[in-house]
Formats: structure tokens, C-alpha cells, sequence
């Protein structure tokens, strides 16, 4: 039976090569992406669908979820939205945008989603997490006081955001536990994306900056590669809810360490702070 799938960010890079080989497992597939010409381009080499929408920009992922919701019911949906940049930038709503991209937008889209999930389950949700998270901790664990942390090395940054994704997850597979969608998080591992050509040592906290010339390395393996344990979590059918699927496509703990009732609820209180606003 054909799967109706959402991948974000599939325009290109790690995305794309998730949304290739669903397509080619039989998926429906629907790319997500900012850049219509890329994104028509993708879908046709897929054999999918592109729909536009900045994703950096929480009015259009809310329209969106709308749009989406009205052509459902879904059986998947990949969060593989995400990005670390060098240089800090805001989005054209004013917020920095590795806390928006990388977890304020996939979270309103699955948010807008869930019922259209719900009435095509059994049906699943993976977000794509990173290990820059690693990085963000050897700065401190978190507090979430604030959404920018203080100075700015662009991986921290974003594997900050995406640990406070990483708890959101963790909650959401316990909100969503017996409806019959099923939550997984996925870590592909150091990939040859867009994303990556783009990092300058400037992105390293200064006790990572050693290693500069090992992520450049580690950053030359193939996104088909590392699609792999996006697609695995998105399509096996052994996997209970919950997991989180690391680079050789087992169950990891590797980065759920930091997640301790405190610093979830810290996350969880920052981010209604900064949708309500």
C-alpha cells in the first residue's frame, strides 16, 4: 500500500536522498523547500510533489500545516528542517534563526499535523536530530532561559536548539504513546550537505576548533549514506515509538544524556514563551 510522506527541506542535500528513497520504497512523497526552482526540479526526479514555503518563517509553516492538513490523512511526515551557520542571522520574524529553523518550525508543523496523522495511522513522525548537540554541551548543559545563549559559535547554537527539539520529541512520542502515531528521532551523522560546504572554523566553539580539519573529513561522506538511518526510523517495522535511530541505523542513547525532567521543562516553557509573543 502507498504511504502518503511529507519530507521538509528536500530540495537538496540530506533531504533530498531521504525523499529519493522513500519514493523509491513506494512513498507518496511531498517535498517541502523555500526555492520553487530546486524544489520542481527535485520532485520531478523523484517521481513527487514540491510545495513551497519558507520554513524559516513561522506565518508560512503555519499555512503549511494548514494546506497539508486539508490534503491528508498522512503516514509520515520527516522534520528534516534544520541548518548551522557561522555568522548568526534572524528570521524575518526577528528570532535567531537556529532555534527557528531548527526547532520552532518543525514543531509547529507537527503540531498542525497530528489529526491529519491520526487519521491516517498507523502513521509515524521523525525529526531529524544532530550531534551538534554534543557540541552545545561543551559549553554547559542548557538553561533555556533565554533563546540565545550568549556568545555566538554557530554549531553550539544550533545543536542547542536541537537538543531543545530533542526533548520536544521525547515528549511527544509519551503524548502520542497507543494513537497509533509513532515518533522517532534520527541521526544521520557528519554528511556532504550544502549546509556543511558552507562552515568556516568560525562555527566550533574554541575547544573544538582543534578538530576542524576531523569534521571536514567526517563532512565528505555521501547523504545517500546518511539518509539511511532517516529512512530506517521512517520505515522499519520492528522499531517501537520513542527511539532515537543513530548513524549505523541502531537505537541510540547518545544524545538523550542531557535530557533530565529539568532541562525538558526549561525548554518546553521557553518555547510557549516565544510562540505566544
Amino acid at each position: 500500500m502507498t504511504q502518503k510522506a511529507i519530507v521538509t527541506a528536500g530540495t537538496g542535500g540530506l533531504g533530498f536522498e531521504v525523499a529519493r528513497q522513500l519514493a523509491r520504497l513506494d512513498h507518496d512523497v511531498v517535498i517541502v523547500g523555500r526555492d520553487p526552482e530546486r524544489g520542481v526540479a527535485a520532485a520531478r526526479t523523484i517521481g513527487g510533489r514540491f510545495v513551497q514555503a519558507d520554513l524559516s518563517v513561522l506565518a508560512e509553516v503555519r499555512a503549511l500545516g494548514e494546506r497539508l492538513a486539508a490534503e491528508g490523512p498522512w503516514q509520515l511526515l520527516v522534520n528534516n528542517v534544520g541548518g548551522m551557520w557561522s555568522q548568526r542571522w534572524e528570521t524575518a520574524e526577528g528570532i535567531e534563526a537556529s532555534f527557528a529553523v531548527n526547532h520552532l518550525s518543525p514543531l509547529v508543523l507537527t503540531e498542525a499535523l497530528l489529526d491529519s496523522l491520526r487519521a491516517g495511522r498507523p502513521s509515524r513522525i521523525v525529526d531529524v536530530t544532530s550531534s551538534s548537540i554534543q557540541a552545545a554541551l561543551t559549553l554547559g548543559t542548557p538553561s533555556y532561559a533565554e533563546v540565545e545563549p550568549g556568545e555566538y559559535y554557530g554549531m553550539a547554537v544550533s545543536g542547542r536548539a536541537k537538543l531543545a527539539h530533542l526533548a520536544y520529541n521525547r515528549e511527544l512520542a509519551q503524548r502520542l504513546r497507543g494513537s497509533g502515531i509513532a515518533v522517532f528521532a534520527a541521526d544521520p551523522g557528519a554528511a556532504a550537505t550544502p549546509n556543511a560546504g558552507e562552515m568556516t572554523p568560525e562555527i566550533l566553539p574554541p575547544a573544538l576548533r582543534p578538530m576542524w580539519e576531523q569534521i571536514l573529513e567526517g563532512v565528505q561522506r555521501p547523504a545517500s549514506e546518511a539518509a539511511r538511518s532517516v529512512v530506517f526510523a521512517a520505515t522499519d517495522p520492528s522499531l517501537e515509538t520513542g527511539l532515537v535511530i543513530g548513524p549505523d541505523c541502531t537505537p541510540s542513547e547518545d544524545l538523550t544524556g542531557a535530557l533530565t525532567d529539568e532541562l525538558v521543562a526549561a525548554a518546553r516553557d521557553l518555547t510557549e514563551r516565544v510562540l505566544k509573543q
